[in-house]
């Protein structure tokens, strides 16, 4: 019996029997293995330090990356340009060729292309880290909202929050607040001037972080939209006492349901 591309795919997909043990067939054309996350790229000028999801190091399993041609910081974060979804579906389909386990972006607002994306391979695909606001919101008091700290405020469209599940009424129980605004952000993440210096951008987001609170107080959780967020998730709960959800926590969560291990331990 011949298997289809997608059928051969998922059985490459199953782990080993045993590290030692087994029978291995190449796929050709692949030229690594024991990848789980296909990471789709900006092009873009921003240092990744340790906790952005475009450092390897971020992780405790290996992760793969390819760079999306044409999905500048304009095209993606600003205009959420349709021309480019084609550019999103042939990279997204050379990860999945390549084996990753399941795909997903360093820019919550690739979540534009999430359907067309997820439509056009046979991995669990999650373009945006604003796929957990409903998850989020379920777990608060009715009368909670959440705090969503984004790259850039003025550019969260209806059309990227549909394409992720945010409804007009899970909408309304957010408090959307961009970091354009503060200088450092600015230059470093959207300006994308090359240089970052840590301790501000820890500043920039503690302070914004402590300001949505003194204004918002049913503000019961944070959730960090940006790829480039998570290295400063810690400072934000020490300054706030909340709940901080990002990206990395988004991936792990789907890094364990597509690569399951059997526990250990004793009884």
């Amino acid at each position: 019996m011949t298997l289809s591309t997608s059928s051969a795919r998922r059985s490459q997909a199953r782990p080993a029997a045993a590290p030692g043990g087994g029978t291995f067939k190449a796929t050709q054309g692949r030229v690594s293995y024991g990848t789980s996350i296909g990471v789709l790229m900006l092009e873009c000028n921003i240092p990744f330090v340790p906790g952005d999801v475009g450092n390897a190091s971020s992780y405790d399993f290996p992760v793969q990356y390819l760079l999306v041609p044409g999905a500048t910081g304009d095209a993606v974060i600003n205009r959420q340009d349709p021309a480019i979804a084609p550019s999103f579906v042939e990279a997204a389909r050379q990860l999945a060729d390549q084996g990753v386990r399941a795909i997903t972006g360093d820019c919550a607002y690739m979540g534009a292309y999430q359907q067309a994306v997820a439509d056009a391979v046979d991995v669990p695909v999650f373009l945006s880290s604003l796929m957990q606001v409903p998850l989020v919101l379920s777990m608060l008091r009715r009368q909670d909202k959440l705090a969503v700290l984004v790259a850039n405020g003025r550019t969260v469209s209806d059309r990227l929050l549909s394409t992720v599940g945010i409804t007009p009424e899970i909408a309304e129980r957010c408090v959307f607040r961009g970091l354009e605004d503060k200088e450092h952000f600015r230059s470093v993440i959207l300006e994308e001037t090359g240089e970052m210096d840590v301790e501000r951008m820890e500043a920039e987001m503690v302070a914004t972080a402590l300001e949505l609170v003194e204004d918002e107080p049913a503000v019961r959780a944070f959730l960090l939209e940006c790829s480039d967020m998570p290295p400063y998730g810690a400072a934000i709960q020490r300054a706030t006492g909340l709940p901080v959800f990002d990206w990395i926590g988004f991936i792990n969560y789907v890094h364990h349901a597509v690569v399951r291990t059997p526990y250990t331990g004793f009884f």
